[in-house]
């Protein structure tokens, strides 16, 4: 049984994440501090964590900031309210694999949890199987769907579940313009809570990742008021 770690002080959306993740499968933790959140993570390992980021002892963000530099692949969704945009963005950037926006349906919410945990399976499969074999022969990409290895330049990309989705897909249509909502719905699927700006978050992180093996060339150009393409 895999276990959630749910952080965030409101009783009232504690227990409908509690009765539905229940309900569904998982076995809970619910926490109600960043302090209490860091020491039950010391204390167990866990599948994923809903980090609330509006915590009464200390910042969300900064709880997911230690998160990321003690758990680097620990699955985190953060929990927001929905004119915290700017938080929004900064979690992702800050590693945050998902987030829901407050109000939300539980079902919603166990789906995304489910989507998140297979991802990352699917990406803890890569980690151990990355000397199994090369990938396909490719330009400066070589992508094996299946196993979900990518090398740039020949070098291995350590990437989130949805960098590696996007780049997939934007290595899969050369040339091919791609605005925002069309990403979204690609890679995200369609949501009316999602915020645009997500897609230039990825894009960043993707880039920056590209740029530690080769900083010479920038693949992943930006066609100025419609979106992105990638470019050999």
């Amino acid at each position: 049984m895999q276990h959630i770690l749910v952080v965030d002080d409101e009783a009232a959306i504690t227990s409908m994440v509690e009765q539905r993740l229940r309900r569904d499968g998982f076995a809970v933790v619910s926490v109600g501090t960043g302090a209490a959140a860091l020491a039950a993570l010391q204390r167990q390992p866990f599948a994923a964590v809903l980090l609330d980021l509006g915590l009464p002892d200390m910042d969300g963000l900064d709880v997911l900031r230690h998160l990321r530099a003690t758990y680097a692949y620990l699955p985190v969704i953060i929990l927001t309210a929905r004119g915290d945009e700017v938080d929004r963005v900064v979690g992702l950037e800050l590693g945050a694999d998902d987030y829901v926006v407050k109000p939300f349906s539980p079902r919603e919410l166990v789906a995304r949890v489910r989507a998140l945990l297979r991802r990352t399976a699917e990406a803890e499969a890569l980690r151990r199987h990355a000397q199994a074999g090369s990938p396909p022969a490719g330009g400066l990409v070589r992508i094996d769907a299946l196993r979900r290895v990518a090398l740039f330049r020949e070098q291995p990309l350590d990437l989130r579940p949805r960098e590696f989705d996007l780049l997939h897909l934007l290595v899969s249509h050369p040339g091919q313009v791609w605005t925002r909502e069309a990403l979204l719905r690609q890679v995200w699927g369609v949501d009316q809570h999602i915020d645009i700006r997500t897609v230039d978050v990825h894009v960043r992180r993707l880039r920056a990742k590209l740029a530690a093996i080769d900083a010479s060339i920038t693949p992943i150009q930006t066609e100025w008021g419609v979106g992105y393409r990638w470019v050999e």
